[in-house]
């Protein structure tokens, strides 16, 4: 299954570009699934109807659903929850122990989950994922390194430890501070579910980012950001969308130094970004339902099917030059002293600008001191000694 990502500053109108491309792959022949894992849902708002946390046909080929985080975690992880709760109310008032149980990003665990569950559907040819804003979305990829590095590290020790505390503070009438078997076990779960929606995100043969972008510096410059932290999480995106460019028609005028400043923008969008870039115009009003956002794909995509791998290649990949192996990381618009790298053993530390991440290596160079770090033409290059 093709699973697209759509993410982007709040308000640059990814919204309406992930529903236009999910009506458009219909029209290609595809049978899709529109995600909403954005807390502040707008699908249906794009649509113009109704849409809601149970999936539902919104168009012909197309079903929609937008996640509800609170009764996804209800239905999934319930000991988790019911343990927790028990262990706050005592201690704390009834409406911050609720409060405490909505621990941040939530709804980044829940919406990683939900594509998994489309994915083991098995019915559908692509799912667009109308995410959250880009800083919800990164926090969403780095979950699956925090918890791997949780339950490696710490997870079996903690559980030894609470088999082993637990006949002791229940004597003590203090059974309720250690967890019981049926979290732990929950844990596990939730573990092994999102290793297998890891899989599929940094499968670059089926999963790709898609960014949306205003000709806008503010909005320019948080996308280059954002190219960055997905390749450096290992997700590689296939295009940039450019959005809301103001038409020739309406360059004059009152608008003519806005279109010199746009024109600017659009000049440094097309340098920034070593993938295909598509544009949208500045429609004259909102585009809202399914035939005006069908004519808004038309005029991004024109005949090309919008679920097509427009870029090829991965993000992180290894290389051999000479006698050493080189780990490379496509890092474009990054400066060399944005970035940081630090081998812990087995691992490389990689920090980019207020991102970092812990890259597992391969055993065929693990524990190898790092001969050399360079940044050329947007790729970061760490060369193993032999």
């Amino acid at each position: 299954m093709r699973v697209l990502l759509y993410t982007g500053k709040g308000g640059v109108g990814k919204t309406s570009l992930a529903v236009a491309t999910a009506l458009a792959a219909a029209e290609h022949g595809h049978r899709v699934f529109l995600l909403s894992t954005d807390s502040a849902h707008s699908v249906g708002d794009a649509l113009g109807r109704s849409v809601g946390p149970h999936a539902l046909e919104v168009a012909p080929g197309v079903v929609a659903q937008e996640v509800a985080a609170l009764a996804e975690l209800d239905r999934s992880w319930s000991e988790i929850q019911q343990w927790l709760h028990g262990f706050l109310r005592s201690d704390t008032e009834e409406l911050v122990a609720e409060e405490l149980l909505v621990f941040p990003g939530l709804e980044e665990l829940v919406a990683l989950r939900a594509v998994r569950v489309v994915e083991a559907l098995g019915e559908f040819d692509v799912c667009v994922v109308d995410c959250a804003p880009t800083g919800s979305t990164l926090r969403l990829l780095r979950f699956p390194d925090v918890l791997r590095l949780f339950m490696e590290n710490f997870f079996d020790i903690k559980r030894r430890a609470a088999r082993f505390v637990r006949p002791i503070a229940t004597r003590l009438g203090a059974g309720r501070i250690v967890a019981p078997d049926s979290v732990f076990e929950a844990v596990e779960r939730l573990y092994r579910e999102i290793e297998d929606v890891r899989q599929i995100l940094l499968d670059e043969t089926r999963t790709s980012a898609r960014l949306v972008v205003n000709p806008a510096r503010v909005v320019v410059d948080e996308t280059r950001r954002s190219f960055a932290y997905l390749s450096l999480y290992g997700v590689a995106t296939d295009a940039v969308l450019v959005n809301r460019v103001l038409p020739e028609a309406a360059a004059g005028g009152y608008f003519a130094r806005w279109a010199e400043l746009e024109r600017r923008e659009l000049s440094e969008i097309a340098s920034s970004f070593p993938v295909p870039l598509f544009h949208a115009p500045l429609l004259p009003s909102e585009p809202i339902g399914a035939t005006a956002l069908r004519a808004l794909a038309r005029q991004l995509y024109g005949e090309r099917d919008p679920a097509a791998r427009f870029a090829h290649g991965r993000p992180i990949r290894l290389q051999k030059r000479d006698a050493r192996t080189c780990l490379e990381i496509d890092l474009p618009s990054v400066t060399r002293d944005e970035i940081e790298v630090t081998a812990h053993g087995d691992e490389l530390l990689v920090r980019v600008r207020d991102a970092q991440r812990l890259i597992a290596l391969p055993a065929s160079v693990a524990g190898r001191p790092v001969a050399a770090v360079r940044l050329a033409k947007g790729v970061l290059s760490i060369e193993f000694e032999p």
